[in-house]
Order: C-alpha cells, then structure tokens, then sequence
C-alpha cells in the first residue's frame, strides 16, 4: 500500500520537523511566500537518518519520543526540539507551566466560563452569553453549537452582504430596551431572501491552539511549498490575511477558512462577533441586520472591553493543553499506516513544530495536530463563503486531535461520524476518499480506530 504518493506525503509531513521552526528570530512581521515551489528542500538533501524514518509512519506519539525509531530525526532534538507535554484530561492546562503561567489559565478559565450582561456590553446582538456555552463539552472542546454564515453570488463574485449583516448571523439579541422616553426591541438577524449562498459553521474545539500559534508563519509557508514540490495534486495555499493589531500579513490558521492568523485576534473577534462585545481590535458594533441607526439604542455605546477581558480568554486558549491520545490497540498502530498509506496525511500532517516562545511549555514542542492549517480545494464540500484570500470551494483543513470527544464532524456538522465525514470529501480530498472506499474490511476498521485514538 506504500505507494509513491504515500511516500511522498510522508516525505512533506516529516520534512517540516527538520527544515522548518529553526529560525531563533521571529520577525515582526511575517513575510508572503519569497520562492517559487522549486526552492523546496530536496529530498538527496537530506540526512540518511532522516530518510529512513520518514517512509514509516509519522506518528512520533507511538513511543512518546523524537528519536528516529519513533519517525523523526535526531537532529530535531539536537536543535532543542521537545516532545509536547500531554495533560491526561481534557480541558487541563498545558504541562510544565509555571505558577505565574497557571494563575493565569486559572484567571482566563474563570472569564471564559462567566456569562456577561447588557451592563457588560453584551449584543445589542449576540450567538451566546458566554465562551463556555459553546465549548464546555468538555471544557474547551465544542458542544456542536452550528452558527450561520451567508451571502450572494454575483456578476462581481461573493458578496458578503454587509448591508444586510452579512456575512455572519447573530441569532440571539437583548430584546426591549428604553433610551430617554424611547424603546426599543432588538431581535435576532435572519438570512435576508436575497442570500444565494448560506451554510453551518460548527464551533471548533480551543484545545492546544497556542501550539498552532506559536508556530511561525515561515514553518506553515515552507511546509505548503513541501507539499506543491512533492503533492501538487492535493498542495494547500496559505490564507494571507491582515494582522489587525500590527497591520502585517500573516498565515491565517484560525477559524473554518483560516481566515483569522493569531490567538489574540481570534479571541477578539469571538468577543464582538459571538457575544457583541466591542475590544481595541474590534472597536465597531455590528449593526443589527445592517442596519446603523438601530445602532443609536445601544445601552452599552462606548468600548465594551478595554482588552483586559480578551487577553485573559487569549491566556485560557494559549495555555489549554492539546488533547490526550486516546486508547490505542493493535489495530489503531495498524490505522497509522493506513492513514498514510491512504493520503490523509497528505493533508493531515500529523506533525508540525513551534517557534521560540515566551512560554516554555509551547516553545520549540513537536506536537501533532494533524492539520497543515492551510486551505484546500473541497470541491462540493466547500461552504461557498468567500473570506481573505479563500474562496468558496477552499477550506482550511479541520485538525484531528481529539476527534474522539466531538459529537459531530465538517464545517457544517453534517457527518456524525468520522466514515460519513470522509465520505463527504470532495476536490483534491476526493483521491482520499477513494482509497479508503477501496479498502478491505479490516484496512478500514483499523484506520477508523485510528482516527478514535487521536
């Protein structure tokens, strides 16, 4: 089953281990992409060692180590690379912080599970009350709460609709309000009828994201260069998108579309967006279905969070630890290489590594997401939203860690389980899909057990 494509998304998943994340200094700003695919790191070049581990799988979890029998190169902890700490428990800190570091997880968790008022700034429109309401099954992962995203195809391409409120719904809002002598009743939004395009967007699960963040934009550019030199038939592009807080451009890797490229700023948007809550990043109230004067009964009009509020949710994300592995068989050791074998990984990169970090515990830590973060081509899978530079057709590719504790899978939470997801896939997930239909019986029970013990 080790056919040349296989290799070859083994070759892309492991290179980013040892040609990646070496840089001691991170810009200020991240750069777009400086070389053509041509500039990839060529196989010859590398060390043997490093080429006799990399047709095995790459799954460095399977004896909790970096050394090359577990499927990476000793050069990786030669330059100061380590092994991720692992909590037991969802929803945990990261291992090996410091006290100072875990007050705050324990300050950001407090903020993350309180519900905010109208006196707060909550709305006038909003999804839900709290952080928590979407992610505390468990703590940090995803309820399966589907939100609504919208807007219009046209001449000009996807239009957002922002006259209407586009392209988000808030379908909450505080109801009657009293400015002066004045009332007013905001209620929720609703897909206007000239929308050609509207689809479910599931909240994702917060576990590990200061891993993904502290990786540096050079790893993830690097790595999508990887995969045009040795799998430009399912290759992923960067979503380059505006930093807002410095104005540079940088890799998105948060949301469905990896349209939001830092922790902080993800934490900002979901405090105006999901709970209306306006912060420095995100100044500006959405107005309720577009529409500016209902914006004048506002009872909460000035800056609803000085950004004190934000940080400490930021702290609680960057601080969770990634999931644990599940419980592991025979037959899920078999599924990891299978799951190679198959071409997922030509996606799911099991592995990636961070940059340099002012918390120990996420600087310089191999860990295994089984993400590139970067978009693809779904075909018909794709939700026909159009944000940054990813079109309606591209989607980010969706992490696997903790697959086992989501009660529903894709963008929209259509697949309830991990067979159906698969069976959705389309474009350049579409040759996946085939060989795992064309597995034997077992093949495929194996690679499914797999995926359960991520």
């Amino acid at each position: 089953m080790h056919t040349s494509r296989a290799a070859g998304g083994t070759l892309a998943m492991m290179a980013i281990l040892l040609f990646s994340g070496c840089d001691s200094n991170r810009p200020a700003v991240s750069t777009a992409p400086q070389a053509q695919p041509d500039a990839a790191v060529p196989a010859d070049d590398m060390p043997q060692e490093f080429k006799a581990s990399i047709f095995m799988s790459a799954d460095v979890e399977r004896t909790g180590d970096v050394s090359p029998s577990a499927g990476a190169s000793r050069s990786v902890d030669a330059d100061g690379w380590r092994e991720v700490g692992r909590s037991t428990r969802l929803g945990d800190p990261l291992p090996g912080l410091d006290a100072a570091d875990l007050a705050r997880f324990a300050e950001g968790r407090d903020e993350f599970e309180e519900i905010d008022t109208v006196k707060e700034g909550l709305g006038p429109l909003f999804n839900e009350a709290s952080c928590g309401t979407c992610h505390d099954a468990p703590r940090g992962g995803t309820t399966g709460r589907v939100e609504t995203r919208f807007g219009r195809v046209g001449p000009n391409g996807f239009d957002p609709m922002v006259e209407y409120g586009g392209s988000l719904i808030q379908d909450h809002a505080i109801g009657l309000v009293q400015v002066g002598d004045q009332h007013f009743i905001y209620v929720p939004e609703t897909v206007p009828a000239a929308a050609t395009v509207k689809t479910g967007r599931l909240t994702t699960p917060l576990f590990g994201l200061g891993l993904v963040d502290a990786v540096d934009d050079a790893t993830l550019l690097q790595l999508a260069r990887l995969e045009a030199r040795y799998l430009p038939a399912t290759q992923g592009t960067p979503n380059l998108v505006t930093e807002i807080s410095t104005g540079a451009t940088r890799v998105g890797r948060f949301g469905w579309k990896a349209q939001v490229p830092t922790l902080h700023q993800f934490s900002g948007d979901a405090y105006l967006n999901e709970m209306g809550i306006t912060n420095p990043d995100f100044p500006e109230e959405s107005a309720p279905q577009g529409d500016h004067a209902a914006l004048a009964f506002n009872p909460f009009p000035t800056l609803n969070d000085d950004g004190g509020n934000v940080d400490k949710f930021f702290d609680f994300m960057r601080l969770l630890a990634p999931p644990p592995r599940g419980r592991r068989s025979f037959a899920s050791e078999a599924g990891g290489a299978i799951f190679v074998a198959s071409g997922c990984a030509s996606c799911h990169t099991p592995n990636l590594v961070t940059g340099n970090s002012p918390v120990p515990a996420l600087s310089r830590k191999v860990f295994h997401p089984y993400s590139d973060f970067l978009l693809h081509d779904m075909g018909a899978l794709g939700d026909g939203i159009v944000q940054g530079q990813a079109s309606g057709r591209q989607m980010r590719t969706a992490p696997l860690w903790g697959l086992s504790a989501r009660p529903s899978f894709l963008h929209d939470g259509r697949a309830r389980t991990p067979h159906a997801a698969i069976l959705e896939h389309g474009g350049q997930g579409l040759t996946a899909r085939n060989r795992y239909l064309r597995l034997r019986v077992y093949e495929r029970y194996a690679l499914l057990a797999y995926l359960k013990s991520l």
